[in-house]
């Protein structure tokens, strides 16, 4: 059995099951949390906690890959639906399910897109699913390069699922993004940017990573156009 690196590990929040939810307004929606295993909860604004945040330079990309941060899309609040159709579900309005899955598989729905604000149909198969992709606001790559690879692996696992760093997104752009931090990649739309990088931070917090110096000064020039942006929040240890 894996051990966790930190000492505390709280309660995994249940989720309101899959039913098709109406799209919140991404620009100060605090989404549903899921349990880590950091020392601190981040407090204040995004401003506030992003200056608590350690700037050190990136670590090597040595030893990444997608399985270190354990199963893809894994069923981590343990409801029977997996996170990436969860994702769909919170994000997408007018969502059809497919039969016989006790609303945990989104057919198609529809995606007012926070990176560019356009509006975005979705439709599961082969052909279109990738129109709609889920983005891990922090990448997987960069949480890897500032930190993620000290932590444990059922840590790295709620990272890679936890509704806070989770966004359902129009596929090219996720695509032009990668594995960019702030310093070398913002959304399209500069009305969602403040709240982007405060979700970043929020992140970065939860989990106890760090960023660049050219990261974190990115971050506060954003932060410079909303003063007092706040710091979405998951459930926290300690």
């Amino acid at each position: 059995m894996r051990r966790p690196l930190f000492p505390v590990l709280l309660s995994v929040l249940l989720l309101s099951g899959c039913a098709g939810l109406e799209l919140p307004d991404l620009s100060s929606y605090d989404f549903p949390a899921l349990p880590t295993t950091t020392s601190a909860a981040p407090t204040g604004d995004a401003a506030t906690a992003l200056a608590a945040l350690p700037v050190k330079g990136r670590a090597p990309k040595t030893g990444y890959g997608r399985e270190q941060f354990g199963q893809r899309w894994a069923d981590v609040d343990r409801d029977g639906c997996d996170q990436r159709n969860q994702v769909l579900a919170r994000d997408l309005t007018s969502v059809e399910y497919k039969p016989g899955t006790h609303d945990c598989v989104v057919l198609s729905g529809a995606l007012l897109d926070p990176y560019t604000g356009d509006g975005v149909p979705f439709l599961r198969g082969e052909a279109t699913s990738a129109d709609v992709q889920i983005d891990h606001v922090v990448a997987l790559s960069n949480a890897w390069q500032t930190g993620a690879q000290q932590l444990d692996e059922d840590t790295r696992e709620l990272l890679a699922n936890d509704p806070l760093n989770l966004l359902a997104v129009d596929g090219p752009t996720n695509g032009s993004k990668g594995d960019g931090d702030a310093a070398t990649w913002l959304p399209p739309s500069r009305g969602y940017r403040c709240a982007y990088v405060a979700r970043q931070v929020a992140v970065k917090a939860t989990y106890g990573l760090w960023v660049t110096a050219a990261e974190s000064e990115a971050i506060a020039r954003v932060l410079e156009d909303c003063p007092g942006e706040p710091l979405p929040v998951s459930a926290l240890a300690g």
